[in-house]
């Protein structure tokens, strides 16, 4: 058993999607397609910079869904490999559960890109610049790390964002809390927290306006089942009902991504191989975290070695 899954943010570069698009009709089709969707020469963005704007999160989030997905579409009309029958399960990080349920077939590409491209704005308006931060604390468990926000709050919003993997856990919060909270971590025995450069302190209450926006756009998006189960960031288990999926795209924004207990929950339902699409961000993360083999498909030398060995 294998599952796809389907990186976030930080993954984009420029250049991305470049060699792909040169080498392949269906990937350049994609690229276009959302291109199309957004009213954007986002591709161009992706091959051509500048970095500074690329990272702006209203641009990642679509390209690194668009890159994702271009690679996913040369494998499947390129490779001969149909999703619903080479993979058990479809996960991705934060911005890549969209990735996931458009994989699935649960949202078009044109739908996942607009509401990337809303989900993008609307995170980066809910707070403004320098508020809020965020900082990975490395060798924490995740009790740990909520022992650390508690602690480190003071009144103000701290509160566990990601739970990568084992030892890999992020705060996210008002910026003087995540300061508290680094400075903290030997205290609580946690190897070393480091600030991390983003513009806005994702999934966490904070992100509260921005889950309104989603909630709102969302609801009037045209969501099917998917053609294979999607593991949701916020449970860390399946969903295949559109409503359900609705809600916890919501409930995402300013919940944990329960990353960690997604992998395991994946492994003990039988998932032997991960194979990451379009990055290789989350292969780290499955590494520390379970025993199953990740793979990751970023060239089309990745994409043709993966076709032939399944």
């Amino acid at each position: 058993m294998r599952a796809f899954i389907f990186p976030g943010q930080g993954s984009q570069a420029v250049g991305m999607g470049a060699a792909l698009a040169d080498a392949s009709v269906a990937a350049r089709e994609v690229f276009e397609e959302v291109d199309e969707a957004i009213g954007q020469h986002l591709f161009r963005l992706m091959k051509e910079g500048p970095a500074e704007e690329l990272t702006l999160t209203e641009n990642a989030q679509p390209a690194i869904m668009a890159n994702a997905i271009a690679t996913l579409r040369v494998l499947e009309r390129e490779g001969g490999v149909a999703l619903a029958e080479k993979a058990a399960f479809v996960a991705g990080h934060s911005l890549g559960e969209y990735s996931a349920l458009c994989a699935a077939g649960a949202l078009d590409l044109a739908t996942t890109a607009r509401l990337l491209k809303l989900r993008g704005q609307a995170m980066q308006w809910a707070v403004p610049v320098g508020v809020g931060g965020m900082a990975a604390l490395l060798g924490a468990t995740l009790d740990q790390a909520q022992a650390v926000a508690a602690a480190a709050a003071e009144g103000e919003v701290c509160a566990v964002a990601n739970d990568n993997a084992e030892g890999q856990v992020v705060l996210s919060g008002h910026a003087a809390a995540i300061e508290r909270a680094i400075g903290l971590c030997k205290e609580f025995g946690v190897k070393k927290g480091t600030a991390l450069p983003v513009s806005a302190p994702f999934h966490c209450p904070l992100m509260a306006p921005a889950a309104e926006a989603m909630a709102a756009a969302l609801e009037g998006a045209r969501i099917v089942a998917p053609f294979v189960p999607v593991f949701a960031n916020v449970t860390a288990a399946p969903v295949s009902d559109p409503t359900e999926m609705r809600a916890r795209l919501v409930e995402q924004v300013t919940g944990m991504v329960r990353w960690r207990e997604s992998l395991l929950a994946m492994e003990a339902a039988g998932v032997e191989q991960f194979v990451e699409f379009g990055a290789k961000v989350l292969s780290p993360m499955v590494k520390r975290t379970v025993k199953a083999e990740p793979v990751s498909v970023v060239t089309m030398a990745d994409i043709e070695g993966l076709a032939h060995s399944l």
